[in-house]
């Protein structure tokens, strides 16, 4: 804190201390001596005046002593300043005589006398008041109503964006036949390859520049996604959402979780991930029903799917295995136990456990299966990601549980049972509406984890080429066109993030995988050195090392597309 009576410099002057109080006016006159005769005083100073040089001379001494004096006033004001900060000043009055005697008078400057208090704060406060009077005379003459010339232009409004995948064009040099098939001759003769069947195709001209077995029936093992994925975003409305409801049961107290399709539910809050992004929680579910009153008992609707939950040919040690949980339309993280990991065990009762879960957030204190009442009261209500965002999801990492249940949402599309069978029927029906020719094929799942699965490498290389046309006036290939991008990149995203670490095909390779024991399969699209996309397939059955010789076999027929220039 500082001292009360310290004496700060104002305007380059020194205020004055307190002078001691000024005697009464009549005891002053008594102690004055008495004034001498005007002659004597004028005689005194004839005798006592010096000459005009003289005068002169000893003025110019008195200032410039005055002006050194001053200066070492002044420095040692400033010494005592920061003596006082440091706590050593001295305080009160006593402080403020002594820098009043120790302070010299400047010659030639008339010191201001200090004002009293009071009269500086109603100085203030006229200001004060001279200025709002001013303000509000403005305001009446409409002095501000003048809007201030900017001085920066406006931003011009954002360009206009198209979020639609274009295609990459034409205008590079067209590959010939001999052209691919010499840059493939040396990769596709890799012994490691087994059988290898595959087809090269141009989306420019729809030509397949090269064939090899083509429409020879391999187990495509998760290519067959491909076949999914188009039928889902030929036959369903790309904007439209999976919905999981909860409705009022019969009893007092009873509510019913009714599946509606979407294994995305997230068991994790808002602000955590899993494995399906954008994915709808079911805590903001509990939390609707929560608001309608307490819940005793909790049911849950499975009526959505029927048949049985696992297809001919799947391994059951797949479900444990982290491969896949039981189909229906009830279940949460698509079954899983880690909802952040894709290969992690999978739950073998999906729609018990997610009413089981919905119950302790409730409170409930039993669940069981049961039917919702005909057009019971809704009483919370989420949706999962749109249809396009599906599919993207099940392509990049090749999830089987959500490749089954959009093979079931075409089913009941299509009218078709919402079973294995109902599903497989569906996808066909719909890909043969779109005039593709399935000669070959044999499915007996959406998700390619049976081997019993069968199709030719044309079919995937014509489902792509159709997507990958340059034009997208066809409707058929505008709704094809976000098959593209859900297409994993080499190196970068997906089930190929950790593959072509040094092969020139990665970035510029997209396609999707498909691993079985003993099967491999690549079917995708690449940009050429040239600049022209080109659309390929290749399958293969080998007992050979998968990680170390099969997959990086097809990787290197890619890469040899990417290298082409084969015009």
């Amino acid at each position: 804190m500082e001292p009360r009576n310290r004496v700060e410099p104002q305007n380059g002057r020194a205020t004055r201390a307190e002078q001691p109080p000024t005697p009464p006016r009549g005891q002053a006159r008594a102690e004055q001596p008495a004034t001498p005769p005007r002659g004597q005083v004028a005689a005194e100073r004839a005798e006592s005046s010096p000459s005009r040089a003289e005068a002169a001379e000893i003025t110019r001494s008195r200032e410039a002593a005055a002006d050194a004096a001053w200066s070492r006033w002044e420095s040692a004001a400033d010494d005592s300043d920061s003596a006082e900060k440091g706590g050593a000043a001295k305080g009160g009055a006593a402080k403020a005589a002594e820098e009043e005697h120790a302070r010299p008078a400047r010659v030639g400057v008339a010191e201001e006398p200090r004002r009293k208090k009071p009269l500086v704060l109603v100085g203030a406060l006229a200001a004060v008041l001279v200025l709002v009077a001013g303000g509000v005379t403005s305001w009446q003459l409409g002095w501000f109503d003048t809007a201030p010339v900017p001085t920066t232009a406006a931003p011009q409004p954002p360009a206009p964006g198209s979020l639609a995948v274009r295609g990459v064009g034409t205008s590079g040099p067209v590959p010939s036949a001999a052209g691919i098939a010499a840059a493939l001759r040396g990769p596709a003769g890799n012994p490691a390859l087994g059988t290898l069947t595959g087809v090269v195709a141009d989306p420019g001209t729809g030509q397949a520049l090269w064939k090899q077995g083509d429409t020879t029936p391999l187990t495509p093992a998760s290519t067959v996604k491909i076949l999914v994925a188009a039928a889902s975003l030929l036959a369903l409305d790309h904007t439209s959402q999976l919905s999981t409801k909860v409705v009022q049961g019969a009893q007092p107290g009873t509510v019913v979780l009714v599946g509606g399709g979407d294994p995305t539910l997230s068991s994790f809050p808002a602000d955590r991930s899993t494995v399906y992004p954008g994915a709808a929680t079911l805590d903001d579910l509990a939390a609707q029903v929560t608001a309608n009153g307490p819940v005793t008992q909790v049911l849950y609707d499975t009526s959505r799917y029927q048949g049985d939950g696992m297809a001919p040919g799947w391994d059951p040690g797949d479900v444990a295995g982290g491969y896949v949980a039981p189909i229906g339309p009830l279940m949460m993280d698509g079954g899983r136990q880690d909802p952040t990991a894709y290969d992690t065990p999978r739950t073998g009762t999906p729609a018990a456990t997610a009413a089981q879960a919905l119950a302790s957030r409730l409170g409930a204190a039993t669940t069981a299966p049961g039917a919702a009442p005909a057009g019971a009261k809704v009483l919370g209500e989420v949706k999962s990601a749109p249809v396009d965002q599906l599919v993207e999801n099940l392509m990049q990492v090749s999830d089987n549980v959500l490749a089954e249940t959009m093979a079931r949402e075409v089913a009941i599309a299509k009218g078709l049972p919402p079973t294995f069978e109902g599903a497989v029927q569906a996808v066909r029906a719909v890909l043969t509406e779109n005039g593709f020719d399935l000669t070959g094929a044999e499915v007996v799942d959406a998700s390619g984890l049976s081997k019993n699965d069968k199709v030719p490498a044309r079919l995937l290389t014509d489902i792509l080429t159709a997507a990958a046309k340059p034009d997208a006036s066809d409707p058929k290939t505008a709704k094809l066109r976000p098959l593209l991008t859900a297409l994993p990149v080499a190196g970068g995203s997906g089930t190929l993030a950790g593959r072509y670490a040094d092969l020139a095909g990665k970035g510029w390779v997209r396609a999707k995988t498909g691993t079985l024991t003993a099967v491999n399969s690549l079917a995708g699209v690449v940009v050429d050195n040239d600049g022209r996309l080109l659309v390929f397939a290749f399958m293969s059955i080998s007992p050979e090392d998968p990680r170390t010789k099969v997959r990086p076999g097809l990787d290197a027929l890619a890469t040899a597309l990417r290298g082409c220039g084969c015009a």
